[in-house]
């Protein structure tokens, strides 16, 4: 007698879990503290993430991180203070500020980039078999654009 495959829910849910559990493990924070020295938080980092597509407001800022506006300017006035952002006016009113990547703030965006791109080590040693299979599996439960 053949042991029964347990349902496709529970067997979702078991793949699923497994999946949160995968990618908590890879947490970056440790290594975007330590190589970028901002904090332990990622709010800073994700505010020079989102400024590599050009400069924003506070307001936009606040918005984007689901946060009000004096705590958006203590994360701007944090990377300011480092020299990774800098405020200008406001081309269209003079009473907004922009707030801008500076040379060293690119650097810093890069350097998490590269940090939050490098696959986790149990990915990378996976055979090529194994991550086109996986590659193919994820392809199908990508939500259409």
């Amino acid at each position: 007698m053949t042991e029964a495959s347990p349902p496709p829910t529970e067997a979702a849910a078991r793949v699923w879990s497994a999946m949160q559990a995968f990618v908590a493990a890879q947490d970056r924070r440790e290594q975007l503290r330590e190589a970028l020295g901002l904090g332990r938080g990622l709010g800073r980092v994700k505010v020079l993430r989102m400024l590599t597509r050009g400069p924003l407001t506070l307001r936009d800022i606040a918005e984007a991180n689901g946060v009000d506006a004096p705590y958006a300017t203590v994360i701007v006035d944090k990377l300011e203070s480092r020299g990774l952002v800098q405020r200008t006016a406001h081309p269209d009113d003079h009473r907004r500020k922009l707030v801008t990547l500076t040379a060293a703030g690119r650097e810093a965006a890069a350097l998490a980039e590269r940090i939050l791109a490098e696959p986790p080590a149990a990915l990378t040693a996976l055979s090529p078999g194994d991550l086109a299979h996986l590659d193919e599996i994820l392809a199908r439960l990508r939500l259409p654009r």
